[in-house]
């Protein structure tokens, strides 16, 4: 490393740390996205408010009742006495179920034809999907409960009753299905690809708006040299950012490191290359770091939309997943969390590896060039 290079370097490390602002920024604003999101975007649905409204007033109706308000599911909010009082609290936000034990519901049990209704409020798809699953497994639960019930009350050795047919399910890599394991992994790629693009190209045109570029030109710096010298300080911070997401995913969230910490560094490396050409490219059409930052989230959020960050992209129209093939973060997506979750090597992963590879190096060569040409 040459003096002139490192002496663009020690530059912006001085202008970094004289933005006190700007750094705690940089160091702080990750781990609030990590409590944030490993915390509050969650799938895992627990609670959901449910109101009783039983008819019958019987044994055999608390014996129900008891079941659904054992489960983490649901939590019974209030008892109602009218199915106009459940209208109310479901359009008023404070239930989002309701289960409705109708007056006969002894008798009926008895006979063998027992209905009760389950209402579910819709407008969050979400959690109404979980609770119409929670709900139609607990009834089943205890309808087979039920019926068990009655056959030893015929004389009927239940011991010696199997059913037909059983299926054993298994979840690999996440058994608990935790939806941090999933967010985790997302933010530190968004973290990783926003600070480099959004940092690179504000710090480049911060010397334009102050005039400072200008000055940079006429010394004996060569274009090369200042790219990498205002780049480089925004690699180190970014894999900063990167090890503390990490770590605390790790620590407070428990999330698993079961693959090599190696192929992390390289993947990560290889998303700097597309952030860094993304903030390089920003940076030659800007003129004032507001565009500049725009130009970024024009490319950041449909990023951020269509990678899998949040949604899987097995959800998405046919379209979307076309376009998605032309997005750096997605393939990064895909190693970490195959990395991270499953272990998964090399072999497994070279593909998007690959890609990761072409799409940076095209990305960064093509912004180089349009800097440079605008230098000169």
């Amino acid at each position: 490393m040459n003096h002139r290079l490192r002496s663009i370097i020690r530059k912006e490390f001085i202008q970094i740390f004289r933005d006190k602002r700007t750094l705690a920024i940089i160091l702080i604003i990750p781990i609030m996205q990590l409590f944030l999101l490993g915390y509050a975007a969650t799938n895992d649905i627990r609670n959901i408010p449910l109101v009783v409204f039983d008819q019958c007033r019987c044994s055999e109706s608390r014996t129900l009742i008891n079941a659904y308000n054992t489960a983490d599911y649901f939590k019974i909010s209030q008892y109602v006495g009218s199915e106009e009082e459940i209208r109310a609290l479901i359009q008023s936000g404070t239930a989002s179920a309701a289960l409705i034990i109708p007056p006969d519901y002894d008798t009926r049990l008895v006979r063998g034809d027992a209905q009760v209704a389950f209402i579910l409020d819709g407008s969050n798809p979400t959690s109404a999907s979980t609770a119409y699953s929670a709900a139609v497994l607990i009834g089943q639960a205890q309808a087979t409960e039920l019926m068990v019930e009655k056959l030893s009350r015929s004389g009927i050795n239940t011991d010696r009753l199997t059913p037909p047919l059983e299926v054993r399910p298994q979840v690999w890599y996440n058994p608990d299905l935790v939806s941090s394991y999933f967010m985790i992994p997302g933010v530190i790629g968004m973290i990783l690809f926003a600070i480099t693009s959004i940092l690179t190209a504000t710090s480049v045109v911060r010397e334009r708006e102050r005039g400072t570029i200008e000055q940079l030109i006429v010394t004996p710096i060569r274009p090369w040299e200042l790219v990498l010298g205002k780049i480089l300080p925004y690699v180190i911070l970014a894999f900063i950012d990167t090890f503390e997401v990490l770590a605390l995913g790790h620590w407070v969230f428990g999330v698993p490191i079961r693959g090599s910490i190696w192929l992390i560094i390289l993947s990560s490396g290889l998303l700097l290359l597309s952030g860094l050409g993304i903030g390089l490219f920003a940076s030659t059409v800007a003129n004032t770091q507001q565009e500049a930052m725009l130009t970024v989230w024009m490319t950041l959020l449909p990023s951020i939309f269509i990678s899998g960050f949040f949604f899987p992209l097995e959800a998405m129209p046919l379209v979307l997943r076309w376009v998605s093939a032309i997005v750096p973060l997605r393939y990064y997506l895909q190693i970490l969390r195959a990395v991270m979750l499953k272990g998964s090597g090399m072999s497994a992963i070279w593909v998007e590896c690959l890609a990761l590879f072409a799409f940076g190096v095209i990305i960064f060569i093509a912004a180089s060039l349009r800097f440079r040409k605008r230098l000169d």
